[in-house]
């Protein structure tokens, strides 16, 4: 008998608030174009029959999230941590026995509202069985400066990426990667974390849309892209 395929699953980490973003409320439960942000990113993973279950990680007390996540193929861990680090390794501990250690874990922003089913698909199939894993990124196009007291410099763009999620890895790479990881200001995103064990995940294109949503101005910035976003799915040929 064939071992079973690996299975595709996405991790939400949500126990944030915002603190940038001034609001009332935690920036993952914000409107963006209609509906809460957070629930953006549930409808993308939703969409995608790639992903098996999406999980989202919120903190213990967490008044909202039961009104803004679906029923349906989505389940709440309140199990989330001080930091966004402590929040993922709660979660995957949360998943252990659920998972093989050869299933793939997505995480993915809570603030990233312009994901949708195309872009997961093409992170899964573009990162195939890499052992590092795989993210979505933007290759940078712009010249970037390097600014010091009494100096300036210009940094070539070449093989400069922005990183974007989600970010792909193995359940039993990620959660070594994460235990080992001793410093959490030194773990900006969970690639970091993968390449301080030496291994190099793989870059995959992302989209502009894919933005995170970090100041108030960027809700505009990603409410503009989701509008155009709909016009050209609903302007496709049948």
């Amino acid at each position: 008998m064939s071992p079973a395929s690996p299975s595709y699953y996405a991790l939400i980490p949500a126990a944030g608030v915002g603190a940038r973003m001034g609001a009332s409320s935690p920036k993952q439960y914000l409107p963006v174009a209609g509906k809460p942000m957070l629930r953006h990113a549930l409808d993308a993973f939703r969409a995608s029959p790639l992903i098996a279950h999406t999980y989202v990680v919120v903190s213990a007390d967490d008044p909202l999230i039961d009104a803004v996540a679906p029923a349906e193929r989505v389940t709440v861990l309140r199990c989330g941590g001080a930091t966004r680090m402590e929040s993922i390794r709660n979660g995957l501990r949360a998943l252990q026995g659920s998972v093989d250690g050869e299933d793939w874990i997505l995480v993915h922003d809570a603030a990233r509202p312009g994901l949708d089913a195309e872009l997961i698909g093409r992170l899964i199939v573009e990162t195939g069985e890499h052992p590092a894993g795989g993210l979505l990124a933007l290759p940078v196009v712009d010249t970037v400066k390097r600014g010091t007291p009494g100096a300036l410099a210009t940094v070539p763009r070449e093989n400069l990426w922005l990183a974007q999620t989600p970010q792909m890895f193995r359940y039993s790479l990620l959660c070594r990667a994460l235990d080992a990881a001793t410093d959490p200001a030194a773990v900006t995103d969970d690639a970091s974390a993968v390449e301080a064990l030496g291994l190099a995940p793989r870059l995959v294109e992302g989209h502009p849309r894919n933005l995170k949503v970090t100041l108030p101005a960027d809700i505009r910035i990603a409410e503009m892209y989701l509008a155009a976003f709909r016009q050209e799915t609903n302007n496709e040929p049948n």
